[in-house]
Formats: C-alpha cells, structure tokens, sequence
C-alpha cells in the first residue's frame, strides 16, 4: 500500500502509542497532569472498591465487634437496666414486664431494643442482599451508617438530661436504645455475610455449648480454627464488659462507653477498607 506522505519521527507517538515523554515534562512545567494517571487511580479505587471482600481472616474483624458489644452492654444494663445487644437478656426481660407491668419500666426498654435489632436485622440483611454481600463499599457503608447512629445516639446521652434504671422511658432514653439495638444488627448480619454463622457479635451461648462439646477441644491451636474463635468470642466480650463497667462507675458514665465504641467502629470501618480482596477466578 503506498504511502501518502511521510511524517517525521520528531512528531510520531513513541511507538507503543503512549505520549512522548517530552509531553509529560510540558505538562507537569505547565502545572498539568497526565490524563492517563487520574484516570488510572480512579479506576483503581473504583475497582478496589467494588470488589469482593476476602472472608480469610474475616473472623477477626467479627471478634473485635465482640468488645464493642460487651462494652454498650455491660454499661447499657447497669445505668439503663436493659441490654443493647443481646436480646435473650431482654427477652426475659420483656417476659417479667408481662407478668408483673408495673412493677418496673425494663420491660419497656428491652421491648424497644428486640424491635429495633428485628428492624435492623431486617435491614441490613436485605442491603446487603439487594447491592452484593461482599462488596467492599457495602461493607464499609454498612458500619459507617453504624457508626453513624452510635454518634447520634452518643450526642443524646452526652447532652442530654441525666438518666437511669428508675424514672419514665423519655425518649433520651427510647431513642439511643433504638439506634444501638439497630446498628448492632448490622455485626450479627455480617457474620452471614462473610459465613462465619456463629460470629455474630451478640451471642455466646451457643458458642459455649459448640466450644465444650468440639471432640478436638485439646487439639493444638493451629489444628482447630473454630475452637479457636469460639474461645476468643467469650473473653473478648468479657474484656469489653470490664471497660464498659469502668465507664458504669465513672462520673462519664454511658457516654463514655458510647465514645469509645465510636473509636472502636472507626478500626473496624479502616480495616474493611484495607482488607484483602476476593482472588478473582
């Protein structure tokens, strides 16, 4: 085929079609930036982010949540008289209320944390379910929305009026029940997600009973992930109960265990953004 023209190589591409480096210095002197390198990152963290999370190691994650639980709960039940987390406490709870109403208002507030960590069950499970499970802006989104009605429900008790176990359900008392019982379904929904069923967040007598009766209970600690996790699970939370009724017996009270669950939510969103991703088959 003829050639119509020549062109000189001084104004010819470098031959693998990138630009010319002499293009890039011109660019970078005239405060420019490379079109090429914006792109390439934006695509990279759109990528990293739309990515499935690895669930390898996923339990970690899952066992630091137990520290948060037990930290809100422990103070929740001390200064409150109900549990935030763990609704078989509340549902006897909620059972003696039933039987004896006036009695005691704790029945009210466990009624109120069962409903709201139903609703947050409801959820977070259909969100996770509608937009992808794994997806790693999911995850984060999810736990930032948690950390979200932390601080709202941290905010109210802070600045709030003064409460307690005696007195009326105010709704200083009804609303950060609310949005701690709902967020902390979010923990529980993860463990789902991410397939360690028992992990999540809120129970231990189940992880008891499994631990006790695993027939490889004394095997070495590298032979038996499971056993692993489930003795983790109790003195985590157990860890995170002691600091909660350091805060109980403190003149800061509930909002400091809700401050420090804040800072505690903050790792864990952190860790979700840099954890590894799903191997793409």
């Amino acid at each position: 085929m003829a050639n119509y023209g020549t062109v000189s190589q001084q104004d010819t591409p470098s031959q693998n079609g990138n630009a010319r480096p002499e293009d890039e210095e011109t660019a970078a002197l005239l405060g420019g930036k490379p079109q090429s390198t914006s792109n390439s990152i934006g695509k990279r963290f759109r990528r990293h982010m739309s990515g499935n999370v690895s669930n390898a190691w996923g339990d970690l994650a899952l066992l630091f949540c137990y520290i948060i639980t037990g930290l809100l709960d422990s103070c929740s039940v001390f200064i409150w008289g109900s549990f935030l987390s763990m609704q078989t406490g509340n549902t006897i709870y909620l059972g003696l209320g039933v039987v004896a109403p006036y009695e005691s208002n704790r029945w009210l507030r466990s009624g109120i944390s069962i409903i709201c960590f139903c609703l947050g069950s409801f959820f977070f499970a259909r969100y996770h379910r509608y937009f992808g499970g794994r997806k790693r802006w999911v995850l984060v989104s999810s736990y930032v929305l948690q950390l979200s009605l932390i601080i709202a429900a941290a905010l109210m008790v802070t600045l709030g009026p003064k409460t307690g176990t005696s007195g009326p359900v105010s709704v200083w008392i009804a609303v950060p029940i609310a949005m701690i019982a709902f967020q902390s379904a979010g923990q529980a929904v993860t463990s789902r997600v991410l397939s360690f069923n028992s992990m999540t967040g809120v129970v231990l007598t189940s992880i008891y009973c499994d631990l006790f009766s695993d027939a490889n209970l004394f095997s070495p600690p590298k032979a038996n992930a499971e056993r692993n996790r489930r003795a983790a699970a109790p003195i985590l939370l157990l860890i995170g109960a002691c600091f909660g009724g350091l805060w109980a017996h403190s003149e800061t009270g509930l909002a400091g265990a809700l401050w420090t669950a804040v800072v505690l939510k903050v790792f864990v969103i952190i860790a979700w953004c840099c954890w590894s991703a799903e191997k793409e088959t």
